[in-house]
């Protein structure tokens, strides 16, 4: 079973940036897809940013520009670094790695945005 760890999250002023981290007990990043997530109070999660195993990358309209999704293979440690912050980027942000049927979610880091 393999564990991922968000971290980073916190309180930032709109405008202002954090960078979020997902560490993985195991090196998976490179032959799973991976992603970020959010789910804001009383909404569905939803796919905030994507990341192949290639290494392509794929965002929701509504951060791109903004956010960039990254991966470093070598501390098998995924990140996404959230630039312009608005208070709609409020949520609960989750990473996950999937590969076919397999699903490895994180517990979750908030991100509160202050207007």
């Amino acid at each position: 079973q393999v564990q991922l760890v968000e971290s980073g999250g916190g309180l930032v002023q709109s405008g202002g940036s954090l960078r979020l981290s997902c560490a993985a007990s195991a090196s998976i990043f490179s032959s799973y897809s991976a992603g970020w997530y959010r789910q804001a109070p009383g909404k569905q999660r939803e796919l905030v940013a994507a990341l192949t195993i290639g290494g392509r990358t794929n965002y929701v309209d509504s951060v791109k520009g903004r956010f960039t999704i990254s991966r470093d293979n070598a501390k098998n440690t995924m990140y996404l670094q959230m630039n312009s912050l608005k208070p709609e980027d409020t949520a609960v942000y989750y990473c996950n790695a999937k590969r076919a049927l397999i699903s490895y979610w994180g517990q979750g880091t908030q991100v509160t945005v202050s207007s």
